[in-house]
């Protein structure tokens, strides 16, 4: 897929991840949307970049909890640049135990509602738009909470319904995989520990003991967290390198997943 001149609705694009990509694809030459409803004193920073890139974009106040208002905001982005090519579903509300503490009503159905339902709508308003294009794309992100739950080291960071809510993703990937083909191809990058998703600078890290900072560390394989070029270059590689990839899921946690345990050689035997 050729970047240049696409149209791509970024959520989650205010800070962070989902502004990484945003300013990435932008300085490629594709017009980004980018809705935004939390954290609006991160809003200039992230217009000051996409306007350096030099190419046309939108930066619009939706709620998409609020799932009347979806499919006006799509509409209101192909209005805008005329088409849709490119849908980065991400935006979630990121588990913390050590945050959000003990699990009461409202806390389970805002975990589903931002990171499992808000997707579903976005997608479904998406794509016919993304059928016209003839090679759409739509890239959910995901976490490895989905695979992990509440145990291990993780168990500080990754909450039940944020845990539930990531393994859902996947089957909403491999269903939209299928409705989506020939014309659209869709694909998931399963995020690990991040520096700004469950990772330094996020505001519950700094509620952790070292001792659980460093047992999240040990846990990967590679001893470090994700950066935010990491992701960027995956999502890349998903629009302009994967095109016979579709319903697939893009692992990229650093191997939390496998444990962090190393292997070694095989004994000489006794045979």
């Amino acid at each position: 897929m050729a970047l240049k001149e696409k149209t791509a609705l970024v959520l989650g694009g205010i800070k962070g991840i989902g502004k990484a990509v945003a300013v990435d694809l932008a300085a490629r030459g594709v017009r980004v949307a980018v809705p935004w409803h939390d954290w609006g004193e991160q809003r200039p920073a992230l217009e000051r970049e996409l306007s350096q890139t030099g190419t046309d974009h939108l930066v619009l106040k939706a709620n998409l909890l609020e799932t009347d208002c979806i499919a006006p905001l799509v509409q209101t982005v192909v209005e805008r640049f005329g088409r849709l090519d490119i849908l980065i579903n991400n935006i979630e509300r990121g588990g913390w135990p050590v945050v959000h503490g003990s699990y009461v009503t409202d806390q389970w159905d805002l975990e589903l509602a931002t990171t499992l339902r808000a997707k579903q709508w976005v997608f479904t308003a998406a794509l016919p738009h993304l059928r016209q294009s003839e090679n759409g794309n739509v890239i959910n992100i995901s976490s490895i909470a989905g695979l992990v739950g509440r145990a291990g080291p993780a168990r500080h960071v990754f909450n039940d319904g944020y845990a539930a809510a990531n393994r859902g993703i996947a089957l909403l990937t491999e269903t939209w995989a299928r409705l989506g083909a020939p014309e659209v191809r869709v694909n998931e990058i399963m995020l690990g520990f991040f520096e700004t998703r469950h990772g330094e600078g996020t505001r519950g890290w700094g509620l952790l003991t070292d001792c659980q900072k460093e047992a999240l560390l040990a846990h990967t394989l590679l001893r470090r967290p994700g950066r935010l070029a990491d992701v960027v270059k995956a999502v890349r590689f998903l629009l302009t390198a994967a095109p016979f990839m579709t319903g697939a899921v893009l692992r990229l946690d650093g191997g939390y997943v496998l444990g962090g345990e190393e292997t070694g050689p095989l004994p000489p035997g006794v045979l």
